[in-house]
């Protein structure tokens, strides 16, 4: 079950430079699965360090949350498929046309070069928003329907999944189904701090809730033995994954 667990695990490469980024990949490639690489990396970086972190071993989810017109979007997020990527999103609050303008580049792209076609991901609501967040941008609905609504949607356009709170995992498998993969970020294993984030859960209970892939940065980064932080990680991820089996 470790290695299955090892598959699940993403560690966020919260630094600001390409070596920082690839010390780590060098130090927990055998144990993370993927490796997340967002807007300030990428932005410091540039693409060379998708290819930096393959290099090293670890496959990447880029985590740059694309949102603006259809075409603009679809275009990007071409692009990420042919840097080999395995997982990409982008806001579902950008609509359907968005999503679905980019689920049809991605598949005609990846069709016609012979690309690994990556996870498509859609981003719901952040983890580090609240009730009072959303009032403040104008959105008048609980987040519980917030994210459920926005899953719909996200599914209907032909993505592959969404990034969730873990807190709403059960109400998007609900709404979703099994095939709908989730990945959550705001995991927090018993002996990390909470940080910013707003809804979060263990590894066990995301797990056990029914997500797919979680996302560790701090909890493991700010360890003081980063390694040991990773498998006590896994372990727990391991006995939630075997607990679920026998369920």
């Amino acid at each position: 079950m470790i290695e299955a667990a090892r598959q699940r695990l993403i560690f966020a490469l919260d630094v600001d430079c390409p070596h920082a980024a690839e010390r780590w990949v060098e130090q927990l490639h055998d144990k993370v699965g993927l490796f997340k690489i967002g807007k300030q990396l990428f932005t410091r970086s540039g693409p060379d360090i998708v290819q930096g972190v393959r290099e090293r071993g670890g496959e990447v989810f880029l985590d740059l949350k694309f949102h603006d017109i259809p075409n603009t979007v679809a275009r990007a997020t071409v692009e990420a498929c042919r840097l080999g990527v395995r997982m990409v999103n982008v806001h579902a609050l950008g609509g359907a046309a968005m999503m679905r303008e980019t689920v049809a580049a991605v598949s005609e792209c990846c069709r016609s070069e012979k690309l690994f076609r990556p996870l498509l991901l859609a981003v719901t609501i952040l983890t580090s928003s609240d009730q009072q967040t959303l009032l403040e941008i104008g959105l008048q609905r609980p987040v519980d329907e917030m994210v459920v609504r926005l899953a719909r949607l996200a599914r209907e356009a032909g993505m592959d999944g969404v990034v969730a709170s873990p807190r709403e995992v059960p109400l998007i498998r609900q709404a979703c189904g099994r095939e709908f993969a989730i990945v959550t970020p705001g995991v927090r294993p018993a002996f990390a701090a909470q940080d910013d984030q707003k809804r979060i859960a263990t590894p066990a209970a995301a797990l056990a809730a029914g997500a797919d892939y979680l996302v560790v940065g701090r909890p493991i980064a700010r360890a003081a033995d980063p390694q040991r932080a990773a498998a006590a990680i896994l372990e727990e991820m391991a006995a939630a994954l075997a607990e679920n089996n026998r369920g």
